[in-house]
């Protein structure tokens, strides 16, 4: 999907004021309020904005250990190693890869012996072969997309 200079703004405003209401954005911005609800729907729909929850962080909730394993599972299991995986609360983000693993996890625990607990839990459903882990220690670039967006912008 092409973004313009306003569809990048509107974002950059979201990002950066995540309350803020339709009316607000448009005084911002200042295009018509019909404006920025049109294009709040479009982008929705097209699925380049998400949601609009709110953004949480583990450690403050006293998961301050994150995670990243690669599991390596039974070809063919996929959807049941995912299910089982969507079971567990502190598995927070999955991807299939490439190379050496078969699944990417993000994972967040209270301490570095839960994290061994969440681990000890994703491997005990049997199509589960081998979890390799790296502990994060820092986080100096935290997710971002808006430089993403304004490199995205249509010229024009």
């Amino acid at each position: 999907m092409q973004i313009d200079r306003l569809d990048a703004a509107l974002i950059r405003l979201l990002v950066e004021t995540p309350r803020i209401g339709v009316v607000e954005c448009s005084r911002r911005l200042a295009v018509a309020r019909g404006t920025v609800q049109a294009r709040l729907d479009r982008l929705r729909d097209a699925g380049v904005i998400r949601g609009f929850g709110p953004d949480v962080d583990p450690g403050a909730l006293g998961f301050a250990v994150t995670a990243f394993a690669t599991l390596e599972i039974r070809q063919g299991q996929g959807r049941g190693v995912q299910k089982h995986l969507e079971g567990i609360a502190q598995v927070l983000e999955l991807h299939t890869i490439t190379g050496r693993g078969d699944l990417l996890c993000r994972i967040v625990a209270r301490s570095n012996s839960d994290l061994q607990r969440v681990i000890e839990q994703i491997l005990e459903y049997d199509p589960v072969v081998r979890v390799s882990t790296t502990i994060a220690l820092d986080n100096p670039v935290p997710y971002r997309v808006l430089p993403l967006v304004e490199g995205a912008v249509a010229d024009g």
